[in-house]
């Protein structure tokens, strides 16, 4: 390796207390730790070329010092520095303790405040925190701006370009408060995961409206089919007057399968509490039926026992009866994944976990921004395909064969 000046301790001392003697901050903008920091880096980086150029002349390849080049960068507890580090001939070193393009604080720390950020911490608690770990001031402020500088990336990805055929889309909404001219209003969060053909989870809308409706939807359905959405073999929802005509207007082939826990829900609000165990359990031979038949025989056998005591109960599944009982079409693994919105609502309990405690957003930007930031924290988990997902998309084949776009390479 190349003989590299050894670094002057007892000079840096000496520099160190007089700073400190004139002032100076051990931590802050050019605090008097920053030539320490700076000769620590610079080595390691000096040690990572020569490696690199060992690592070439290994491999047969002719490659050699070229030079410096510099770059300021700000350290957490060291302040602001000018940082220098070899590069080679060949241009192949990437070095790995400060990549290339890396200014230390403004990404590294920008990504601590995201991250802080999207878990749920407020501006203010997030410069507290930044102060009693790193013993550096960074304003509200400072972070409000850091945050907004994500707006175009969320604007960006909620307008990218989707697959062109989802087997499962499920659709759902949040509700939040959002000050409005001095005033707060309620905003309906209206949100799409999608099942790719990939298997893997990815949440393909996220939309704003004062409130959730059919006629909404519809424009959400649009949106997506302008997006590149042609076929959505099976779309899973809750129970929202319209909603199955909403998706039918835009995807007319497309399966509705509606949810059996929220229609489940909304019957109970029809019973009185010392029926509401009696008729659950009357309700379960429905939906647990072998197939539709036999489901719908209980059905018949539920609303002789409980009709006249509980109409609109009875009432509301014969009404729903082909949206409730799309799944019966399917075996036990898919019966599973689209008898409810269970994927899409384990998503929103992710959510509101973090957005309980936040009272009324100051904006519906700022409302949009954390909900981005959160859902990006949360997809970092959907790395791999739902389970059995082969046996899934072979009996899908079987039931909708060339809707699947298999000769797209898929």
């Amino acid at each position: 390796m190349k003989e590299k000046t050894p670094f002057d301790f007892e000079r840096f001392k000496e520099e160190a207390m007089q700073g400190l003697y004139n002032g100076k901050s051990l931590s802050p903008n050019d605090g008097v730790l920053a030539p320490l920091m700076k000769h620590l880096l610079e080595s390691m980086m000096d040690g990572e070329l020569e490696s690199h150029l060992q690592e070439d002349k290994a491999s047969g390849n002719s490659n050699r010092r070229n030079g410096k080049t510099k770059k300021t960068v700000r350290g957490l507890n060291t302040g602001t520095f000018e940082l220098e580090s070899g590069r080679d001939r060949s241009g192949t070193f990437e070095p790995k303790v400060v990549p290339k393009r890396q200014l230390i604080i403004t990404e590294l720390l920008e990504g601590h405040v995201l991250s802080m950020y999207a878990k749920g911490m407020s501006t203010r608690a997030i410069s507290d925190f930044i102060r009693e770990m790193y013993a550096m001031e960074i304003s509200a402020t400072e972070i409000s701006r850091i945050t907004e500088s994500v707006m175009p990336a969320v604007n960006e990805w909620r307008n990218r370009p989707l697959e062109a055929v989802y087997p499962f889309v499920f659709l759902d909404c949040m509700h939040y408060k959002v000050r409005q001219n001095g005033t707060v209003e309620s905003r309906a969060i209206y949100n799409i995961l999608g099942i790719g053909m990939d298997g893997r989870k990815d949440l393909i809308g996220l939309y704003s409206s004062e409130n959730e409706g059919a006629k909404f939807w519809l424009s959400v359905l649009t949106d997506l089919k302008q997006r590149g959405v042609e076929d959505i073999l099976i779309a899973c929802i809750d129970g929202l007057k319209g909603f199955p005509e909403a998706i039918e207007a835009i995807f007319p082939k497309t399966k509705v399968q509606l949810c059996i826990v929220h229609q489940i829900r909304s019957s109970m609000r029809y019973v009185t509490e010392k029926d509401k165990k009696a008729v659950i359990e009357d309700l379960k031979p429905i939906y647990k039926a072998v197939n539709e038949e036999m489901g719908y025989e209980n059905l018949i056998i539920f609303e002789e026992k409980w009709g006249k005591k509980y109409p609109i109960a009875a009432k509301s599944w014969l009404d729903n009866w082909t949206n409730l009982s799309t799944f019966f079409e399917y075996d036990e693994q898919v019966r599973k994944t689209i008898y409810t919105t269970n994927p899409i609502e384990g998503m929103h309990r992710q959510i509101r976990k973090i957005t309980k405690s936040k009272g009324a957003f100051s904006s519906e930007q700022a409302l949009m921004k954390l909900m981005f930031l959160i859902i990006k924290d949360i997809s970092k988990k959907w790395t791999m395909p739902m389970h059995n997902w082969g046996l899934t998309i072979s009996q899908l084949y079987i039931k909708f064969g060339d809707r699947l776009k298999l000769d797209r390479g898929f």
